[in-house]
């Protein structure tokens, strides 16, 4: 039987001094080994493609993290002093995306930029304080860090009982990787919580819409997933939505 197919999206990078279509590695090969899922790379090239061309020929969308920003146009601020980079090509792709993958009823998950897009998408709004404000836990590592220990800062999350990822996990709190300058500052309308720090700040959550299952987690899970047993059961749920199953077995 053929694998179901999840279209994963790209971001706009520069390769040399050229613009490319680029995802890491590590999203793709997450995601078909412990979604046991076949992949597509779906290009942030709103101006030659268009969402509904590719929809309907997809299982499911995972939208990945980035080194690029929303840009608060996005949810309704206009922040000259917002911290870039930004992606406007991918900003646009993914709105038309989620909304046409929504409409058809096909699981979207998210995981950091994704999850904040979705959380948009929502009609939620960001908050870009959450490394540098006192009153919170840090959420990303000191700036001089190497990339590799970048991925070593670790917080505690709380489950909500009863959501998906605490019925999956079968656990209260787990620990995960932090690695995000930005944050929910207004959830999306229908989104129910799925994690939360011990600072308040939302790390998950999910919904349905036209049956379709959204989950978003802002850590993560494709960092090491061979390793990490809580980042395979993450992409088990994604595995089981592509194929229309419940997602906690």
């Amino acid at each position: 039987m053929a694998r179901p197919v999840a279209g994963i999206i790209c971001c706009t990078r520069t390769v040399g001094i050229e613009p490319a279509q680029a995802v890491m590695n590590r999203y793709v090969a997450s995601a078909m080994a412990y979604a046991d899922a076949a992949a597509l790379l779906v290009p942030s090239m709103p101006g030659l493609m268009r969402a509904a061309d590719v929809a309907s020929r997809l299982d499911g969308l995972l939208l990945t993290g980035s080194p690029s920003n929303l840009d608060p146009g996005a949810y309704g601020e206009a922040a000259d002093d917002a911290p870039g980079p930004f992606d406007p090509a991918r900003d646009a792709m993914t709105g038309d995306l989620i909304r046409a993958m929504l409409d058809l009823g096909r699981p979207v998950f998210g995981i950091c930029r994704g999850f904040q897009e979705l959380n948009v998408a929502f009609g939620g709004t960001l908050r870009r304080d959450v490394s540098e404000n006192p009153d919170l836990l840090r959420h990303h590592a000191p700036d001089e860090v190497g990339f590799n220990e970048m991925f070593d800062h670790v917080h505690d999350v709380e489950l909500t009982p009863g959501g998906v990822l605490a019925d999956a996990l079968g656990q209260a709190r787990i620990r995960v990787n932090s690695v995000h300058y930005q944050g929910v500052q207004r959830l999306g309308e229908g989104l129910s919580v799925e994690a939360q720090a011990d600072d308040g700040v939302v790390e998950a959550f999910s919904t349905r819409v036209n049956t379709a299952p959204v989950l978003a987690v802002q850590w993560h899970p494709e960092w090491r997933t061979g390793e990490n047993p809580q980042s395979q059961v993450f992409f088990g749920i994604f595995g089981r939505a592509l194929r229309g199953e419940p997602l906690v077995s």
